[in-house]
């Protein structure tokens, strides 16, 4: 499906999350995020990636742990997956509230960490921040943090809330982290394209943080938006929900065509080929 990457594994590639989003940025781009939850998903990415020639970030959230009971064996798959591919792909904990998780996957050999501490005090989240901060770079990884609120989640992820510029700039300096997930109008799970974006202030925070911004909930964003985001200044961009659209509505069509398809292959893999062409589509739009 992908040609074999001359690199010998995650370990001798010598990159980070933080470093692939730096070299987007040296190209006036950015680098496309894409959560896996199904082994299917990571296939679809790294095939669209070397399509696009363009590298890619794997996301494993705390909630897809969850749901598969485990890290290791998604995190092994996507793993093996990215060290197979000709193109560079960085395997990312993403949205991890559990410290403990965030050193297991540390330990697996993780390139890049987010922490989400949206839930704590300003305090709190500087302190524990700058911890693992701390920690990541003992292990070579990056680390993004969130400041501020994307809707869509529970807790103080609220709409209508904007991260503040200088309070952005105070949290970075703080903490040393290497990303930093900004809350500039999007929202996570929309199932339609019409959010809409603070550009001003997304110029205002790129001015004011002295490290790359992230955009979290882009599922929601439309493709002249998303163009419009990096120029901005956004500088990862963070998508899950509009390709759990694209592979669940190649399924449904697959099953609805022949109800008597039981064979998991028939369905998921018409699915695996619709995203990988939706991921070398997005990859070429924002890089």
């Amino acid at each position: 499906m992908w040609k074999l990457s001359s690199h010998n594994g995650l370990n001798a590639r010598k990159f980070t999350g933080a470093s692939l989003v730096h070299d987007a940025a040296k190209r006036g781009g950015a680098i496309g995020a894409f959560n896996v939850i199904l082994i299917e998903h990571a296939e679809a990415y790294a095939i669209g990636a070397n399509a696009a020639k363009l590298p890619t970030i794997f996301q494993i959230s705390q909630n897809a742990v969850d749901y598969h009971g485990a890290l290791k064996p998604i995190a092994r798959a996507c793993q093996a997956i990215s060290e197979d591919s000709a193109i560079d792909i960085s395997v990312h904990l993403d949205h991890a509230e559990d410290e403990n998780l965030i050193r297991q996957a540390l330990d697996l050999g993780f390139d890049s960490i987010m922490f989400d501490g949206s839930k704590l005090d300003f305090s709190t989240n500087v302190a524990k921040s700058a911890e693992l901060a701390k920690l990541c770079k003992q292990y070579g990884a990056s680390l993004e943090v969130e400041l501020g609120e994307v809707g869509g989640k529970d807790g103080v992820h609220a709409p209508g809330v904007r991260t503040n510029p200088a309070e952005a700039k105070k949290f970075v300096e703080e903490t040393g982290v290497d990303l930093l997930a900004v809350a500039v109008g999007s929202s996570h799970a929309m199932t339609t394209r019409d959010a809409t974006l603070d550009f001003e202030l997304i110029k205002e925070l790129t001015a004011a943080v002295p490290v790359p911004l992230v955009l979290h909930g882009s599922s929601g964003v439309s493709d002249d938006d998303l163009k419009k985001a990096v120029a901005s200044g956004m500088r990862k961009i963070n998508i899950a929900t509009h390709l759990n659209h694209v592979f669940s509505n190649e399924v449904r069509a697959a099953l609805n065509n022949d109800p008597k398809l039981v064979d998991p292959r028939k369905y998921i893999k018409p699915a695996r080929k619709a995203v990988a062409a939706e991921i070398a589509r997005l990859l070429t739009l924002l890089g």
